[in-house]
């Protein structure tokens, strides 16, 4: 087997390896941050074997690590036309850690397309007094986008001042679903809510992050004015009362984009909140089992964002990923408009592969869970190469140091990649997370529609 004999070429080669060093961490960094860099378009020349230098560190696993190699990691190497460039352990159920986040992304897409935007709507009771620009009822907010930051928020109060509403006399009541900066809880991202719409109470975070997507924007006019609405009353969760009138909706940017933060980042809330709007891990699985044909008994998901017990092997992985590429086809997008490009984007991929000739030529998905399992990582994507090869990969690892399994994976990949020239990499420009999640909309009411007030019976 194919794999075997890349084994045995380890051993031939085998150099001691450098100190490894520690990445690929679940971050929760806002995705707002940008990369500063461009992919080279001219790779450096690699010369076969040269695993190191196409890794971007000494890669080569231990000679008493091959037998641990050999018992526990999957791998699945393709062509884009599907013929097998490497196999092991194929049909055997890992753990795939945050790779699960390819099939929530899958789900998603598939359920509300690509260019899906998520609803955050504003309501009012009361009357509204435009020479004060007061309202004088509560101010209400719902919706169930996983996307919604600081500076969204201070865009909200921007929008509601230029409906003329600067102050609400009542309380800012919060439906259960609604949440902010990555918080699980209502309560909180009410309270989040409350503080950064009002000038006098937003936390320089939010006014940081608000300049910051301005700036992005090139949106010069937004910064001549402090965007501010103050709400008297305390933050509370409840629904929409019936007699509340709807004054704007905020439109996230659209879903390819958030996922595009939610999968640089590995994001576990946004994940699991996206996971939640397809039917949770019940949904997702349902879905792979109708759309894909996985059999129920050979797979296992308990998460939307790989945390905890999972079970899929690379076939079902491999599988998973041609779906996405498919899907992303069909709204002519490519694998790099959602997943991170290797030593390019922020995030899980932004250190590995950064100082080498493989920068840029591989885009995928990472999973690390340095516990359960007894250690489990992932890398799933796809390589380039300079013949102009696209392959596609599923590593799958586990029970073991993560660590030391990310330096099996890059070995891995520039090994296949100097078998066919060495690394080149994809033609990508990239384009800052923050101009990303900045490209949100608004649908409001205009003042004339504000006054129009019925009491409750």
């Amino acid at each position: 087997m194919k794999s075997y004999r890349f084994i045995l070429a380890l051993v031939i080669l085998l150099a001691p390896p450098a100190p490894a060093r520690a990445q690929d961490a679940q971050q929760r960094t806002p995705a707002t941050s940008a990369p500063t860099t461009v992919v080279p378009q001219t790779p450096a020349t690699v010369a076969p074997g040269d695993l190191g230098a196409a890794a971007g560190e000494d890669v080569l696993p231990k000679a008493e690590e091959q037998a641990a190699l050999l018992n526990h990691q999957g791998v699945l190497v393709e062509t884009l036309d599907g013929k097998i460039v490497r196999e092991q352990a194929a049909d055997r159920a890992f753990n795939p850690a945050s790779a699960v986040k390819l099939a929530t992304a899958l789900a998603a897409l598939r359920t509300f397309g690509a260019k899906h935007r998520f609803a955050t709507t504003f309501w009012i009771t009361g009357a509204f007094d435009k020479a004060t620009g007061t309202v004088g009822g509560n101010l209400i907010v719902s919706g169930r986008d996983p996307s919604f930051h600081d500076e969204h928020a201070v865009s909200v109060a921007r929008e509601l001042n230029q409906l003329g509403i600067k102050t609400v006399t009542g309380d800012l009541v919060v439906a259960p679903r609604f949440t902010m900066d990555f918080s699980p809880s209502s309560q909180r991202s009410g309270e989040r809510l409350y503080d950064t719409l009002d000038a006098t109470r937003r936390p320089a975070a939010a006014t940081r992050a608000w300049y910051e997507s301005r700036m992005a924007l090139h949106d010069a006019d937004a910064l001549r004015t402090t965007p501010s609405v103050a709400v008297m009353g305390a933050v509370y969760v409840d629904a929409v009362p019936k007699e509340a009138r709807a004054i704007s909706t905020y439109y996230s940017p659209v879903l390819a984009d958030v996922l595009k933060a939610l999968l640089c980042y590995s994001n576990n809330f946004m994940a699991e909140r996206l996971g939640d709007m397809v039917g949770g891990a019940p949904g997702v699985s349902r879905f792979l089992t109708e759309q894909l044909g996985f059999r129920p008994e050979e797979f296992r998901l308990s998460t939307t964002n790989g945390l905890g017990v999972n079970r899929l092997t690379p076939r079902h992985m491999m599988k998973i990923y041609r779906a996405l590429l498919d899907v992303l086809h069909d709204e002519n997008l490519k694998a790099a408009d959602i997943l991170p490009v290797a030593g390019v984007d922020p995030g899980t991929l932004q250190k590995r592969y950064a100082n080498s000739p493989g920068r840029g030529s591989v885009i995928a998905k990472t999973g690390t869970l340095p516990r359960t399992d007894g250690g489990a990582s992932a890398l799933v994507g796809q390589m380039h190469t300079r013949r102009g090869e696209t392959l596609l990969f599923v590593v799958l690892d586990q029970r073991g140091n993560v660590t030391r399994f990310r330096r099996w994976q890059d070995a891995l990949v520039a090994e296949v990649q100097n078998e066919r020239g060495g690394p080149a990499p994809f033609a990508y420009t990239p384009q800052t997370l923050a101009i990303r999640l900045s490209a949100s909309e608004f649908d409001s009411a205009r003042s004339s529609n504000l006054d129009e007030y019925e009491p409750a019976p």
